[in-house]
């Protein structure tokens, strides 16, 4: 029973959201809906910075995984991160109807993960939380969770009007990443909870804002030419912006 705790915790409001999202009429009241999941997990992990109940369950969920000697020891978190966007990607190759057309999709992606790992980036450096590996004071929230968040909810935006099962495989292999970075001995269970709020939330609010700062930057006459591309090499995620005025 104790080996379920973590893969439970992470996988039941993930998973159930990617089902109510694909069901959910895009109005006000839908949004309220979408952001309350996210909304919530970053409370979570926001609340474990005490010494509190939720914070006991990232101990114990570490005991637990230390006492029955459960550690992974695999890199491959490291490439899954990425693994929904490379989806999102190939199935427009396809020629799959996404909903925005590859430029805007790229545009997109690229402003999220700026938005996203800016907010983790200044939250590790605030909050200074130890990794349960005692190997830095970077762990709150998971920078790799967030990243694959991301990127399932890129997935699910383009493609959520196809099937719901391509959001469910976006959104379980973001599942398997936190899930790794927790068993790799990397992160509390709330830095991963926070991290997939933050990815989640991020790339929302960007393709709803998306359409404002296009009609606010772009002309007319002219297609907007701006271009943001991930790259990640030596464990770090690095964005290039170029704009053509």
């Amino acid at each position: 029973m104790k080996r379920l705790i973590i893969p439970t915790i992470i996988l039941t409001g993930i998973l159930s959201h990617s089902f109510c999202t694909g069901q959910v009429k895009w109005n006000n009241f839908g949004k309220i809906i979408e952001i309350a999941l996210p909304s919530a997990m970053i409370t979570y992990g926001l609340i474990s910075l005490g010494n509190n109940g939720i914070r006991e369950i990232d101990f114990h969920a570490r005991h637990s995984l230390a006492y029955n000697n459960l550690f992974w020891h695999t890199h491959v978190d490291d490439y899954m991160q990425f693994t929904p966007a490379v989806a999102a990607y190939s199935l427009k190759l396809f020629n799959v109807e996404s909903t925005n057309n590859l430029f805007d999709m790229s545009v997109l992606y690229g402003l999220s993960n700026l938005l996203a790992n800016g907010i983790v980036s200044n939250t590790k450096s605030f909050t200074a939380r130890e990794r349960p590996d005692h190997s830095n004071y970077r762990s709150f929230p998971s920078g790799h969770t967030t990243t694959a968040f991301v990127a399932a909810e890129f997935l699910h935006q383009e493609y959520k009007n196809q099937s719901v099962w391509i959001s469910v495989g976006g959104y379980g292999t973001a599942a398997f990443v936190g899930i790794a970075r927790v068993y790799n001995n990397k992160h509390w269970v709330s830095d991963v909870v926070a991290g997939a709020g933050v990815g989640i939330l991020s790339t929302k609010l960007v393709y709803w804002t998306y359409p404002y700062l296009k009609k606010a930057f772009g002309k007319k006459d002219k297609p907007l030419q701006t271009f943001v591309f991930p790259e990640y090499g030596n464990g770090k995620l690095c964005l290039y912006l170029s704009h053509s005025f």
